[in-house]
């Protein structure tokens, strides 16, 4: 059993940073550590992700933007969001799922909510130009 905790979300003018944090509760052996988020009215969308030997992937707008990592024992998973704007406004989620599947340079743009076994509760993170 595995249990995920958000934490970081906030409110930041357009161009600032968050770090958002995900405590891991359990073993997370061969799963990915994926981040999603959803807007409201809107589909939950992937954003980035991580497996266990920390090969990452991004979606394209966040690119160059946002960095996913683990601390060595996987207890904790991060999300650096830099130069952030209001397209970057939504409710975010860590998720663990992809069992035993190597992250590609397309996984982050290609995996599903269905992909991920266990979620945390979400942390908005809210950008105002």
């Amino acid at each position: 059993q595995v249990q995920l905790v958000e934490s970081g979300g906030g409110s930041v003018q357009a161009g600032g940073s968050l770090r958002l944090s995900c405590a891991v509760s359990g073993r997370l052996y061969r799963y990915s550590m994926g981040w999603f988020r959803q807007a409201p009215g809107q589909e939950r969308e992937g954003v980035a992700v991580i497996d266990n030997i920390g090969r990452t992937s991004y979606v394209d707008s966040v690119k160059g933007r946002f960095t996913v990592t683990e601390d060595n024992a996987r207890n904790t998973v991060y999300l650096q969001m830099n130069s952030l704007n209001a397209d970057d406004t939504s409710m975010y989620y860590c998720a663990a799922g992809l069992w035993g599947r190597p992250v590609t340079p397309s996984t982050a743009a290609t995996m599903r909510p269905t992909d991920f076994v266990y979620w945390g509760q979400g942390t908005q993170v809210t950008v105002s130009s």
